[in-house]
């Protein structure tokens, strides 16, 4: 998933996530048959990346198209067909997944992503539809959209750490963006190293008892460097709360059962670092970009529309 803040104390090496729910999924992509013949990959990027129906690659930059080349002539389409991801979108042209494979691949290798590590990137993505689903309680008032959308994101976060405070505005301007689609869960993991991070946990989960889960949570990222106990009453006070209440509060354990909660579901799911993201249960590790994200939705759409199970072209 990226950088993140991470502790390896906080996830014992035999957590294990909980079997799946749902019926087993499809099985993985099929490799060619016994004697067909190979598909040697091309030396020239041009003639690999070019007369592909409706995708244009031109404006990568050369060393770029050399890596996607490698990608199309190396990896298999992960919509089941005998043929490499570029015979697929050369041959198979109906087929609406390799085309999707082949926009995530390009955004990879745009960024600098070599091919070998591409591949890898995209074949756990793809192997993780099939994998056991980590079955996640959260708390509707931590929860943004509809409850009955088909993706409920749901994303371990520490106030303290600073990969939340920057994966935070994106993650909730892709939920405002599909609202329909998405539902976007808040469950709090506060991290050891973060001596702040538990009362800033309390503080959240006692606003949201009071009505403003939401708006103390804005606050606490508006000032992550600061999160002194005796800095909370204050943040209180600016949504509109008793901030004396929260300072009593700070001062028992009425917290911690829940907390500790939370932080046993974040073991569970094998978490090992902050921010961690969940789509419908299945970790998410492409990365924070809307696009990432859009991707994985649409991905994670279909999968649940058609019981467990890629669409067929």
């Amino acid at each position: 998933m990226g950088a993140g803040c991470t502790k390896s104390a906080e996830v014992p090496a035999t957590a294990k996530a909980p079997p799946p729910a749902a019926p087993a999924p499809s099985a993985p992509p099929v490799a060619p048959a016994a004697g067909a013949p190979a598909e040697a990959p091309s030396a020239d990027p041009a003639q690999v990346l070019t007369g592909i129906p409706g995708m244009d690659f031109s404006a990568l930059p050369p060393a770029a198209k050399r890596e996607l080349a490698t990608v199309f002539t190396d990896e298999f389409c992960y919509c089941g067909c005998p043929h490499s991801l570029g015979a697929c979108l050369k041959q198979h042209t109906p087929c609406k997944h390799a085309k999707r494979m082949a926009r995530l691949s390009a955004r990879m290798v745009a960024e600098g992503g070599p091919a070998s590590e591409v591949i890898v990137t995209l074949s756990k993505y793809y192997a993780s539809f099939r994998e056991p689903r980590v079955q996640l309680k959260v708390d509707p008032r931590m929860c943004q959209g509809d409850a009955n959308a088909p993706v409920t994101v749901a994303e371990f976060s520490d106030f303290e750490c600073p990969f939340c405070g920057k994966a935070r505005p994106i993650l909730e301007g892709f939920a405002r963006k599909h609202p329909s689609e998405v539902r976007f869960c808040y469950l709090p993991f506060p991290l050891s190293m973060h001596a702040n991070a538990i009362p800033a946990a309390q503080a959240v989960l006692w606003a949201r008892d009071q009505g403003k889960f939401w708006q103390m949570h804005d606050a606490l990222f508006g000032q992550q460097n600061n999160l002194k106990p005796e800095a909370l009453p204050a943040l209180a006070k600016s949504v509109g709360l008793d901030g004396d209440k929260l300072a009593a509060v700070l001062k028992t354990e009425q917290y911690k059962d829940e907390i500790e909660g939370f932080q046993a579901q974040g073991r569970m799911a094998a978490i090992n670092s902050t921010p961690s993201v969940f789509f419908n249960g299945r970790a998410y590790e492409l990365g924070f970009q809307e696009a990432q994200l859009e991707h994985s939705m649409e991905d994670e759409v279909e999968w649940r529309a058609n019981n467990n199970a890629w669409a067929a072209d």
